[in-house]
């Protein structure tokens, strides 16, 4: 008798699954109770109040810092996707010398702490400034933009991670044919390999969104006089009575990004079921 299928067994299980949703989702319950109190975010509750999230909808400042966020994280997520199809199709189809150091290079971001790697591009980008300004009078400096490459850089192993799965499991046989009906290259990818691999883009494009979206360590060093959400958050704490405010934006972000992580599932799934249902039969299931 399977240990694992004994009534004990299960019970100790359906405990330990009880106990880690808690601990995952009692802090979030936490944060969107505190955003109702109307006072310190402390027990004994004081009373219930929606002041904050006025206050939030009020803030230009707050306002315009998740706008930089939203950009940041649209811009380095849509760069991360197109590099990591080139990357993940270069590792996978292709054969050329120095393979194992082109996939140890890309994936080195991943085991690169962000605090050193932030340290390390805004060395670069102060030498790369020194250095235009010298030769040619140009100076680039620091701001979205250079967020923008830094989240790029730390997000593209984790798009890469994603496609490659899905990409070795598809028949390239199908390609293959679409290239004996007369189909070029770039017809063959939008039409036949691209809407096969669109459930893994999408899940990619998402990570890769969110990773950008919170990453504090890098945007802090590279975002100059133009704070992206995070770091306008950790600035702000230091001033106690803004913490109530915080916390109620904080709550709709965190609600906002469960809602699209929820929505970004259900689609993922009706496109594998789509595609997957189609090509079943030619071992792409």
């Amino acid at each position: 008798m399977d240990a694992a299928a004994s009534t004990g067994a299960r019970r100790l299980l359906r405990i330990f699954y009880a106990l880690l949703l808690l601990f995952l989702y009692a802090p979030i319950l936490i944060l969107a109770v505190f955003s109702f109190n109307d006072g310190d975010p402390s027990f004994p509750l004081q009373g219930f109040t929606t002041q904050w999230y006025g206050k939030f909808f009020a803030s230009p400042l707050l306002l315009e810092a998740l706008r930089r966020s939203v950009i940041v994280a649209t811009a380095s997520s849509v760069i991360a996707l197109i590099l990591g199809v080139l990357a993940a199709f270069a590792l996978i189809r292709r054969r050329f010398v120095g393979k194992p150091a082109a996939s140890a290079l890309f994936f080195s971001p991943l085991v690169i702490p962000y605090l050193v790697f932030g340290i390390s591009l805004l060395l670069l980008f102060t030498l790369v400034d020194k250095i235009l300004k010298q030769t040619a009078g140009v100076y680039i400096g620091l701001g979205l933009h250079a967020v923008v490459i830094g989240h790029v850089v730390v997000t593209l192993p984790y798009v890469i991670l994603v496609i490659m799965p899905l990409l070795e499991r598809l028949n390239i046989s199908l390609e293959e044919a679409a290239h004996d009906l007369g189909a070029g290259t770039w017809q063959t990818f939008r039409r036949v390999t691209l809407p096969l691999l669109m459930p893994a883009l999408f899940s990619a494009f998402l990570i890769a969104f969110t990773l950008s979206f919170d990453e504090f360590a890098i945007a802090s060093f590279l975002v100059g006089t133009e704070p992206t959400w995070p770091v306008y958050l950790f600035a702000q704490l230091r001033v106690p009575s803004q913490l109530p405010q915080l916390i109620a934006v904080s709550s709709v972000i965190l609600f906002a990004s469960l809602f699209v992580v929820l929505l970004a599932e259900i689609i993922r799934r009706m496109v594998e079921r789509r595609y997957g249902a189609e090509y079943a039969t030619r071992g792409l299931a």
